[in-house]
This record gives structure tokens, sequence and C-alpha cells, in this order.
């Protein structure tokens, strides 16, 4: 008997991801395909794993505009404390 195969569920939009440090792009990726059972994920850029900031996540048919977030002019600040 042969094992049963996992269905995933078609998901289609964007979720904007607050990244946490420790956490690289791939690995937010992977888990939220597993959280939300999805056939189709992506990332709409990558943060290096000490980084934190917003990840936009993609799923299902929102991964054919990937390249347009990934051609997007990006602006990286310092995390900045007010006293």
């Amino acid at each position: 008997m042969s094992p049963k195969k996992h269905i995933r569920e078609p998901v289609d939009g964007v979720l904007l991801l607050d990244k946490p440090k420790g956490l690289s792009s791939n690995d937010a990726v992977v888990r939220a395909r597993r959280l939300l059972n999805a056939r189709k994920t992506g990332h709409g850029g990558t943060l290096d794993p000490l980084a934190t900031g917003l990840l936009p996540l993609l799923f299902g048919e929102a991964t054919k505009f990937a390249h347009d977030s990934l051609d997007a002019d990006k602006t990286y600040r310092p995390n900045w404390r007010w006293a």
C-alpha cells in the first residue's frame, strides 16, 4: 500500500509578514506554506536572516507578480529608536 499523498489547497493572495530576526526568507515561505496548506508560494524579495522587516509572501495566482515586487525600488533603513 502506497502512502497517502498530501493534497494542498489553492490559496491566492499576498501576506505581508513582519519578518523576525533569525528567520530566512525561504524559511518564512516554507512555514507559511505548511500553515496555510498552500500549493504554490513565493516571496517578493529576500531579507537577510539577521534583518527584520516587511516580507511579502505570495500565494497561488499572486506568484505571477513576484517579478514586479522584485524589480521595484526598495529602501532599507536601520531600526531607529527615538528617546
